[in-house]
Parts: structure tokens; sequence; C-alpha cells
């Protein structure tokens, strides 16, 4: 149940939380690259660079704000 619950909430691109956080969106995108529950789709095509878009559910990007956060 957890998982659709996931995948209907509130998703975030990289430039969106680049600018709440106050971040380089490069930083956020590499930050979130290989986080679990982060949504990527790419393109690749024989030779050519890989194109990502990240989508950062909120649950996702709290979890990632909270570590990151000192105690």
């Amino acid at each position: 149940m957890a998982d659709h619950t996931v995948a209907f909430e509130r998703h975030f691109t990289v430039e969106e939380l680049a600018e709440v956080w106050a971040m380089s969106e490069d930083f956020v995108r590499r930050l979130m690259l290989r986080e679990p529950g982060v949504v990527v789709f790419f393109r690749q095509q024989p030779g050519r660079r890989v194109y990502r878009t990240l989508r950062i559910p909120a649950s996702v990007a709290s979890r990632v704000h909270q570590r990151m956060t000192k105690p």
C-alpha cells in the first residue's frame, strides 16, 4: 500500500527543489540521481549522451533533507 501512496504524492522537479532549497540544479540532480524512490525517465541513443528527467516524491525530498540537516 505504501508504494501506491508514493505514486500519487506530489513529485518535484530538480528545478523546483533547487529553488526551494537555494542550491544549484546540478547539485540537487547529483544528490537525487541514485536516491531510492526517485523516478528517472531517460532516453539513450547509441553514441549520444543520456538525457535524464528526474521526479522526486515529497517523501524522498523530506528524507534527504532530514538526513542532510545537522542535528
